[in-house]
Parts: C-alpha cells; structure tokens; sequence
C-alpha cells in the first residue's frame, strides 16, 4: 500500500501532545508526516521543498503567521486543510456575524464600531445592550473579549486593546448573552465532540447532548462556511440557540482520552482529500 505523505503546520518550541499523536497514528496509518513549525525560522526554499513532498498540508495553528503560511503554500500549487478562503469567514467577526444574519442563523446582536472614539461612543449609546462584549475581529484563545458595564468602561477597554496590540485592527461590540458556552468539534460532516463550559476559561467541562434544532443549524453552518474541521461555540437565550464563533483550528484536549479519536478521524479526513 502506498504511503500518504501529508504535510502538518503547527508552532510549538517542542512537540507537544496533539504533534506527538499526530506522529503515533500516522504512523499507524501508513502516513508519512511531514512537519512545518513555523515557530522556527522558515526559509522559503525549504517551505517549498517540503511542499513539494505533501499531497495535502493541514493546519493546525492559530497564530496569525500560520494563514500567511497557508496562503504561501497554495500559491504553491498544495491543497491546505482549512483553506485560507475559510480564514476571512470563520475568524473575521464582523463578517461572520454577517454572513449568520443573512442565512437565518440567530447570533448575539453585533456592531461595528468607529475607530474615532466619539463616534464610537455613541454607537454604543445607540446600540444599548449593557453589560456589552467588546472584541477585535480577529483574536484567539479569547485575546481581545472583554466585557463592558458602561461606555466610561467601554472607551478604556478600546484603549487598552488599541495599546495592546500592534494594529488598531476594528472592534465589535457584542450583546451579552449570559449562557454557558457550548462548544462542538466537527471533522467533515461529523460531529466528534461536544463541551460545555461552566465556569471561566475551559476549566470545569462537561458533555452535552445535541438536539435536532442544533444539529440543524451546525449542518447550515458547515454548508456555507465550506470547513471541514471546525469548533463552533454556541450560547442559549430563552431555549434558543446563538451561534457565537467558528474556530477553524478547534483544541482537541477537552476531553484526553478522545484527542486520539480526534486526531484520527482528522487524519482519515485529510486522506480522503488527497
């Protein structure tokens, strides 16, 4: 039988536990893993050299370099899992909480705010939904989400995010839905997880069960999204589900004993792309 030679990105000072069980199942597999760390110094011949080795690359980082990264490597002729095309829908919030509006999916009531501070202020006014949830459109691990009593509160937390970073990328501001947070692991068409939060940070997890009306709405969101493995969070108001982000690079440590799982039914996946 022929070895799959799939290309792997991730960034990390060392192998971690998700590189390590990648290596162990591909091997397993008859899969000849071709790692890019892109935590290390890349140079552009050996990018190449590597791509030209992969019949299929799969990106497993969330760092901001990753997606350039990607880009690079489809102007290269390879076929990356997730597509960057995947990157502008699911971690823009703006555009997904658009993209939500237009297909009928129910998301918390969003705004864009100005970057001129006055404007923005009364935008928030305007707007009205306090305690509000303010973000930057791009942001992971919860970077850039902080919560706002009023806009005295608000303006700082702009600031604050505007310092903070190295661009004074856009800000949304958010209504606050006070729900757990719902997260579901899609591989394909399938779902392979779920986890529900109850305290702050991914902490104190639990499973839940997905109804009919969820699975509904997880189903339209793969179909428009185009993504193949994915984490979407979810919030409830009044027996009703909120979508509130897709992550298209989604953890596969919730639960330890099924990141295997995971990561296997990932691996099936992406030999099914070749």
């Amino acid at each position: 039988m022929q070895k799959r030679k799939i290309g792997y990105i991730y960034c990390e000072s060392k192998l971690g536990p998700d590189e390590k069980a990648f290596l162990k199942l591909a091997k397993k597999r008859n899969i000849k893993l071709i790692l890019f760390n892109i935590a290390k110094e890349i140079d552009e011949k050996e990018l190449e050299r590597k791509a030209k080795r992969c019949e299929v690359i799969y990106n497993n980082s969330a760092e901001d370099f990753a997606w350039e990264v990607v880009k690079t490597l489809e102007e290269l002729g390879k076929k990356v899992i997730d597509s960057s095309k995947t990157y502008y829908f699911t971690e823009d919030k703006w555009i997904f909480s658009l993209a939500c509006n237009e297909h009928d999916i129910l998301t918390p009531k969003t705004i864009l705010l100005s970057e001129n501070l006055n404007i923005a202020r009364k935008e928030l006014h305007d707007f009205n939904y306090w305690p509000v949830i303010l973000k930057r459109i791009q942001g992971t691990c919860g970077e850039y989400v902080a919560r706002a009593e009023n806009i005295d509160k608000a303006e700082e937390i702009i600031n604050k995010f505007w310092q903070k970073g190295n661009e004074r990328l856009p800000i949304i501001a958010q209504e606050f839905i006070s729900s757990p947070c719902y997260r579901v692991t899609v591989i394909g068409e399938e779902i392979v997880q779920t986890a529900i939060k109850n305290g702050n940070g991914w902490k104190k997890i639990e499973r839940f069960e997905i109804d009919d009306h969820l699975r509904s709405i997880i189903n339209k969101i793969i179909k428009i999204s185009k993504i193949d493995i994915c984490g979407i969070d979810f919030v409830k108001k009044d027996g009703q589900w909120f979508v509130l982000e897709v992550n298209s690079t989604p953890a596969f440590d919730f639960f330890d004993e099924e990141r295997e799982m995971i990561i296997g039914k990932v691996l099936d996946l992406l030999v099914q792309k070749i």
